[in-house]
């Protein structure tokens, strides 16, 4: 139950500080990036800590789905022949948003 209340708080913290931002810098954007799929990363290890062996193979696929999205946002990010940077990169705002939702989810049905 406490997991699930810090994932909500978790989320509202990091999409706030997302959702407010204009025309984000790369560096930032990469920051975000970083400072998201860590964070979730590090509640499946406290999930692992607080649960035992019971469903670590679940949270151990969370964990490698992460890694798999840095990866592509960060060659999304790295891209240099784009014609609008800005929708661009609001683009990848957008699609973090949507697998950042998408991990918590997973994450609460553990």
């Amino acid at each position: 139950m406490c997991t699930i209340k810090f994932l909500i708080v978790l989320k509202r913290c990091i999409f706030a500080k997302i959702k407010y931002k204009i025309m984000p810098s790369i560096k930032n954007l990469k920051k975000d990036l970083n400072f998201v799929l860590s964070d979730i990363i590090e509640e499946c290890y406290v999930w692992q800590l607080m649960n035992g062996d019971k469903k670590a193979d679940k949270a151990e696929k969370i964990i490698d789905e992460a890694i798999a999205t840095f990866d592509a946002l960060i060659v999304k990010i790295n891209t240099k022949n784009v014609e609008n940077k800005k929708k661009h990169f609001a683009a990848i705002n957008k699609e973090l948003e949507k697998k950042a939702d998408a991990l918590l989810a997973k994450i609460a049905k553990l």
